[in-house]
């Protein structure tokens, strides 16, 4: 199965720090609701956050409240509550570019309220955000499933834009600046893999949308479990080993190998096709780096495999449909952040279908 986004890949590099990453907890620890400042956030883990991004370099914390949520998923519909007006007649416009991930429809299909409403692509609305409508737009960079950088296509007094920045660090994409937006959200599934510690944090402007957020979180899950609190901590303080150098070089590595394989096995292929992604200068290795995305976005190019899903579950491929992206039923995405077992499956099979194009020779 490659449809999910865990990111086994990083294992490895945790049975490595085992015994720094480990933690125990003894049962009468941290039984309140609340830390000894009477918040509901870590001082500590809040000022690892910030020192994590000063080392890495790809968002600016200064002048920024930070709240903590259930992963990142949380926090986004956080953010469209928080940036939704409570007073206009007319719903506000939740937008996307095309292809996006599909929590964002989904997500604000179901809390669907009176004051947002998911209007699609966001680029159809280009010439209508000057008027007096109210716009939400999600920028994810990179992209999910993508992996391209990118920017805001709304522009105008009246849009407000989430900056969902899950996979921007340095194992998945070069950073090319500092993010410096509004509304900035992180999230440690992609940085550490933990995804089921389920932690995420938004950096916040302005301190209207900072308490419109952390209402919503407190009265949603009454703030994060200290638990995982105290283990994003410890998780944080490991990664930061060394500037973070190397969990990012065994991400990296990792990660660039993965997609010069799969790329290398496509390269003779005239059936299936994926993104083109170009070498960037990134600030935090000081180098132009090559592509290591998180996610393949894997096209099929005949007219008689226009759904691609169908043809490559028929290889023992499992990805997922395009069509859940708002994309045609022609792409579909590839996880490749499984374990090494399931990359290798991936790709022997991936090379079993190339071959069978024209009898070429295959490549793993």
């Amino acid at each position: 199965m490659l449809t999910g986004g865990d990111p086994l890949f990083l294992e490895p590099f945790w049975m490595q720090s085992a015994a720094s990453s480990a933690m125990l907890v003894a049962g009468w620890h941290r039984m309140g609701y609340e830390f000894p400042n009477n918040s509901l956030i870590s001082q500590l883990l809040e000022d690892q956050i910030r020192k994590l991004h000063a080392n890495v370099g790809n968002a600016v914390t200064q002048g920024r409240f930070i709240v903590f949520g259930a992963g990142s998923t949380q926090l986004l519909n956080a953010a469209v509550n928080a940036l939704s007006s409570d007073n206009s007649s007319v719903p506000a416009k939740v937008v996307a570019s095309l292809p996006f991930y599909p929590v964002y429809q989904l997500q604000t299909d179901f809390f669907r309220l009176l004051d947002f409403q998911f209007q699609g692509e966001a680029a159809l609305w280009k010439n209508k955000s000057d008027r007096a409508l109210n716009f939400i737009e999600f920028v994810t960079s990179p992209n999910n499933p993508d992996g391209q950088l990118r920017k805001a296509v709304l522009q105008g007094p009246h849009v407000k834009v989430i900056h969902d920045y899950a996979c921007f660090w340095p194992h998945f994409t070069p950073i090319p600046a500092p993010a410096d937006e509004d509304l900035m959200i992180f999230s440690l599934s992609k940085l550490t893999g933990h995804t089921a510690t389920r932690f995420g944090w938004a950096l916040i402007k302005e301190e209207a949308v900072y308490q419109k957020m952390l209402t919503y979180v407190t009265l949603n899950t009454l703030g994060i479990s200290k638990d995982t609190q105290l283990r994003a901590l410890q998780l944080l303080k490991v990664a930061l080993e060394g500037r973070g150098r190397q969990l990012f070089d065994f991400g990296y590595t990792t990660m660039k190998e993965r997609w010069e394989r799969l790329r290398n096995a496509l390269l003779m292929s005239k059936r299936f096709s994926i993104q083109e992604i170009p070498p960037r200068y990134c600030t935090f290795y000081k180098a132009i780096k090559d592509p290591s995305p998180a996610y393949a976005w894997l096209k099929c190019e005949r007219e008689d495999n226009k759904e691609c899903y169908t043809v490559l579950k028929d290889a023992g491929v499992i990805g997922r449909e395009g069509s859940r992206f708002g994309a045609e039923s022609s792409y579909v995405r590839l996880s490749l952040l499984k374990s090494q077992d399931d990359f290798d499956a991936l790709l022997n099979r991936i090379n079993k279908l190339v071959t069978k194009e024209d009898g070429s020779k295959s490549v793993i």
